[in-house]
């Protein structure tokens, strides 16, 4: 069985982020969405809150789970038996960062990763400026799901 995960912060999950996790169920028997839980950082949502909202956007999703982790990933994916690691870019500038990462990943633990390109349509979108928008009144029902708009707009009027 071929498992890989699609780690994250996913502080909101966002459409970009379920296109990659929908086409990466696609290519592998499972995949592990793994939400990274570093308490050094400061978050809008806490880690199982951005679990349980995973969890809701995947639940359609028969062959994808939605777990938390600390720590590397590679050790993660040494845990839980995963050959690989995907992630989605946006951009050349991504492409320069996960380059960097994906190396060290695999010297470390032969854990490869696999880089999908965003959708056209939402290149753009990242957490950070969903929520910078969000913050200044924007409109950014069309990057996340309806309930994590709801979160986001809730959380944000506190």
């Amino acid at each position: 069985m071929r498992r890989a995960v699609c780690p994250g912060s996913f502080d909101p999950v966002t459409n970009g982020h379920l296109d990659i996790v929908r086409r990466a169920s696609t290519l592998f028997d499972e995949v592990v969405v793994a939400v990274g839980t570093n308490v050094s950082k400061n978050r809008l949502f806490t880690a199982d809150e951005r679990i349980g909202m995973l969890r809701r956007a995947c639940a359609d999703l028969p062959n994808v789970t939605v777990e938390g982790f600390a720590g590397l990933v590679t050790t993660f994916c040494t845990e839980h038996d995963i050959a690989a690691i995907v992630k989605g870019l946006r951009a050349a500038s991504d492409f320069d960062y996960e380059l960097q990462m994906a190396q060290m990943n695999s010297s470390l633990t032969g854990v490869e990763t696999v880089f999908l390109p965003t959708s056209p349509e939402r290149g753009f979108v990242s957490s950070s400026l969903v929520k910078e928008v969000a913050g200044f009144g924007g409109d950014v029902s069309a990057f996340v799901p309806d309930f994590v708009h709801a979160e986001l707009r809730a959380r944000l009027a506190r």
